[in-house]
């Protein structure tokens, strides 16, 4: 008879699974992955010049290969118990996160979650803050090389006010490129207001009609 499973772990399906060590270290496994290389080779070169932590990738998204670009605002203090950008770190924006891109029908594939502000700018032990405008100037920088490690970017989403302020060097970076502003998935907004869920629904659902149409178009059928 086998053992009854442990339902004490996080289910790696489930929001907020990355919660588990476990699976922290298998996803860990997975870094060297050819679609994330390059996105790491970044976030290290970011790391190493404003000498602060970057996450990584999740290596279960798209990587290089994405066809959204989902830009939230800069990694939590909490960032550490993890190393990735994810919508399964143990946090209540990862796991709104994680419900509202389910909810949208949008692929893990297709997606590649980064933070307008890539690195941590909390002091160890600090509460969350705002990037300082310094700090929103400094990070303005990273952006074109991260758009030009993503070749099949379709759409792009900006996550909250200061992802916000990306919208026209986006423009100017890939023109053409559809750009979405949705409220972001942080509890602290989401509980205001039923309004901003469904604006942050409406956004996602956009951006997935956006994927499935240019998925399906002639340009993109024939290579």
């Amino acid at each position: 008879m086998p053992p009854d499973p442990d339902t004490t772990r996080p289910d790696p399906t489930l929001p907020k699974s990355l919660g588990d060590p476990e699976q922290v270290a298998i996803r860990r496994t997975l870094l060297d992955a050819a679609h994330v290389t390059s996105l790491r080779a970044l976030a290290r070169r970011i790391a190493a010049e404003r000498s602060a932590d970057v996450p990584d990738p999740d290596p279960l998204d798209g990587g290089i290969e994405a066809r959204l670009l989902l830009l939230l605002e800069t990694p939590g203090p909490g960032i550490g118990r993890t190393g990735f950008v994810s919508r399964d770190n143990p946090t209540g924006t990862a796991a709104n996160l994680f419900r509202f891109l389910a909810g949208a029908g949008i692929a893990r594939r297709d997606s590649l979650i980064w933070n307008a502000v890539p690195w941590v700018i909390h002091a160890p032990g600090a509460l969350n803050r705002a990037p300082r405008r310094a700090e929103i100037a400094m990070a303005a920088t990273y952006l074109a090389p991260l758009i030009d490690l993503l070749p099949s970017l379709d759409v792009a989403v900006l996550a909250g006010r200061v992802a916000g302020l990306s919208r026209e060097p986006l423009r100017q970076l890939r023109p053409g490129l559809p750009v979405i502003a949705v409220p972001h998935p942080s509890p602290t907004y989401v509980c205001t207001s039923p309004m901003v869920a469904e604006r942050i629904r409406a956004g996602l659902d956009e951006a997935a009609a956006i994927l499935r149409r240019r998925r399906s178009s002639p340009a993109r059928s024939d290579g």
